[in-house]
């Protein structure tokens, strides 16, 4: 799904508009059905008092001709203008003016009055700033959203939290609506992704508004968000005369006293998402506990605690490296000295990542494509501080580009930079912040890798299954018990889940109707 910023939004609308041959309100009505419908599907009808607060832009026109809608049939509402400004949009206008018509009197807002009693179990409709704000509301405003806030009602915004920006972080954390459920027209926003940001929404769905298809279709994004649509394309099925040697040979190089666990996982997930060979290349210290522990995988051996030196005589399809293979001057000179050497497809992680943040030069020995699978400390080492979350993905773009390299950005949402182009993961829950769980990443990206996906096919296919193993997982055990061998386990579960038919959507309420 292609995450659109608001000009282009804007640009969608105009362009609907002209080729649809309709007008800015009767898009606005399609807006204010869809909202309703969702509402009404979920209410029928109960009595409660619904409290529609609506600037006087196109976003307070949607909230104002909701209101329409829910007092044709028979909600309890109260509708309030937050008249922050002396400008109004027509459409805005036009809306207030049939709700005038109709007998509904809203209350106007401004900086001398008192701010209406809600109950906590009132619902709470945020219409009041768009897509369209770009500076901080003003400080009656910020009081207003404090106010609604406090009543612990339930709060559904229109399209975006009130006081969100949709293309840098606000100034004050004050001047954002935090919503229980965003109704997002068309498309989800960047901003309901990224660390600093995404805590304001705590669930959100998008609303088709019959946006022109051909727009939404044809015309580019910066950044789309990856679900189970997305990947199912890039899906390989196995053929039935195949052999192990068809997938691939992963080799994952790491490990040193006290860690050779991360390869033990991460070599456990090379296998889990179906790399036909793996072995493992350690320090001599690991050999009997993976042995032991991991019998389908084969075990190359160099140095006693830390490897040495990396040499073989096989021919790996794919590497992944870096995962608890310590920094000091042994492993340091064999990272470097094998970087100089390697033309298999490269995955690095953890302390891998570490030597090249501090010896910056071994960043032109990357092969293109290579994958960069950092946490956001090693990040940080890697592109240096960064001010926001969007100055941040300025640097990871910069950096990918400089170096051809896919780099992740590991998080709640992962999103996955190459080419100048961002792509972000929707799977994944709290319970995976944990130790481990970037080497069976690190590993399942590797074996992916190793079967002929392409680098960034790999790392968007990896990333998605990685999650939502994760989110199966977290049925049987809870965010806080889920460790990183239960997410190998889960790696079977999702690729079944790929091809799960989902149930049945429910029909959609059609009392309301546009006009």
């Amino acid at each position: 799904m292609k995450l659109f910023t608001a000009a282009q939004i804007y640009s969608a609308d105009k362009f609907t508009i002209e080729k649809q041959g309709i007008s800015s309100d009767e898009l606005m009505e399609r807006s204010a059905v869809q909202i309703f419908n969702w509402m009404h599907l979920r209410m029928q009808g109960a009595p409660v008092k619904i409290h529609l607060f609506c600037g006087i832009g196109n976003n307070g026109g949607d909230g104002i001709a909701l209101a329409r809608h829910l007092q044709e049939h028979g909600y309890h509402i109260a509708v309030y203008v937050v008249n922050y400004s002396e400008k109004r949009s027509k459409d805005f206008l036009l809306n207030l003016d049939r709700l005038k018509d109709r007998k509904i009197w809203p209350t106007f807002l401004d900086s001398d009055c008192d701010f209406p009693e809600i109950g906590k179990d009132d619902i709470i409709v945020d219409g009041i700033f768009g897509i369209g704000l770009n500076r901080t509301p003003a400080d009656w405003v910020v009081q207003l959203m404090s106010h609604l806030h406090a009543s612990k009602a339930f709060i559904l915004s229109v399209d975006i939290p009130s006081g969100l920006f949709t293309d840098k972080v606000p100034e004050n954390r004050d001047a954002v609506v935090k919503s229980n459920y965003v109704l997002s027209f068309q498309t989800p926003k960047l901003v309901f992704f990224l660390p600093e940001t995404a805590d304001f929404i705590e669930q959100w769905e998008v609303l088709d508004i019959g946006l022109d298809t051909e727009f939404l279709m044809t015309t580019e994004t910066e950044y789309e968000l990856i679900g189970k649509n997305e990947v199912l394309p890039l899906y390989r099925p196995r053929q039935k005369f195949s052999h192990k040697g068809v997938y691939g040979h992963s080799l994952i190089i790491g490990g040193s006293y006290g860690k050779i666990g991360a390869v033990q996982l991460a070599s456990k997930a090379a296998l889990r998402v179906g790399s036909g060979l793996v072995t493992a290349y350690i320090p001599k210290c690991g050999y009997q506990a993976i042995q032991a522990s991991l019998p389908e995988v084969m075990v190359l051996t160099n140095g006693g605690e830390t490897i040495s030196g990396i040499t073989y005589d096989i021919l790996p399809t794919s590497v992944g490296m870096g995962m608890g293979m310590g920094t000091d001057e042994t492993a340091l000179n064999a990272f470097g000295s094998y970087l100089k050497s390697n033309d298999s497809p490269l995955v690095i992680d953890a302390d891998g990542l570490n030597m090249l943040a501090v010896h910056k030069e071994l960043l032109d020995l990357l092969p293109s494509g290579t994958i960069l699978t950092p946490h956001p400390k090693e990040l940080e080492r890697l592109i240096g501080t960064w001010k926001d979350d969007f100055d941040k993905l300025i640097k990871v773009k910069s950096f990918s580009k400089k170096y051809d390299c896919v780099l992740l950005i590991k998080g709640a949402h992962t999103i996955i930079v190459y080419q100048g182009k961002g792509y972000v993961n929707a799977t994944g829950n709290p319970g995976m912040a944990n130790a481990g769980s970037g080497d069976v990443l690190a590993g399942m990206i590797t074996g992916l890798l190793a079967q002929g996906y392409g680098a960034l096919e790999a790392s968007l296919f990896g990333v998605y299954l990685h999650g939502r193993a994760g989110d199966i997982q977290i049925e049987n055990t809870g965010y806080q018990a889920l460790i990183a061998s239960d997410i190998i386990e889960g790696i079977g579960k999702a690729y079944l889940d790929l091809f799960k038919v989902p149930e049945e959507a429910q029909p959609e309420v059609s009392e309301a109707t546009e006009g």
